[in-house]
């Protein structure tokens, strides 16, 4: 694995720029929106998005003129390729996911939802199927993501942690 690589996976192991990820999905933005957005200060914003940007995670759609100076708008997505983690990173990742869970959960709106945590034995037609179904799932969430608020629009989370097990 590059250093690239372990850039982009570490720098995608924290619970805000996890944040920044999904945020991003939706439209490009600024560090003054997002800051705006997430709470949290331009400063801080600012220097979440230059790690995300430096490791390969967002790039820069497009730059304006904002009181005699310049502000980048980033943006992900979802097509940019991943790379293969290792289990140190992996568990990063996982714990940044985890705690973003718990914070997203505590905003959940009862009511229609999935709540699946399974370790089971299946036929690999079984699996190939679940996985693709997942996969699409993922994919059209982020496809369809909107700016936050717009009209005719819901706040969701889905995440999403399916692999294939060694037998122990």
């Amino acid at each position: 694995m590059g250093d690239e690589e372990i850039s982009s996976l570490r720098a995608a192991a924290h619970p805000l720029r996890l944040r920044m990820l999904s945020l991003l999905t939706a439209s490009a933005m600024s560090a003054a929106e997002v800051a705006r957005e997430l709470d949290v200060t331009h400063a801080n914003a600012s220097y979440h998005l230059r790690l995300l940007h430096d490791a390969g995670l967002i790039i820069v759609e497009g730059e304006e003129r904002i009181r005699g100076g310049v502000a980048k708008r980033y943006r992900y997505s979802i097509d940019h390729p991943e790379p293969k983690p290792s289990t140190t990173d992996l568990e990063g990742d996982v714990r940044a996911m985890s705690s973003e869970l718990l914070r997203r959960i505590v905003h959940r709106k009862p009511g229609r939802g999935n709540f699946t945590d399974a370790e089971l034995w299946v036929s690999e037609e079984t699996w190939q199927q679940a996985l693709e179904l997942v996969t699409q799932g993922s994919r059209l969430i982020h496809e369809q993501a909107q700016k936050p608020r717009t009209a005719g629009t819901i706040l969701v989370n889905l995440s999403v942690a399916a692999f294939e097990m060694e037998q122990s």
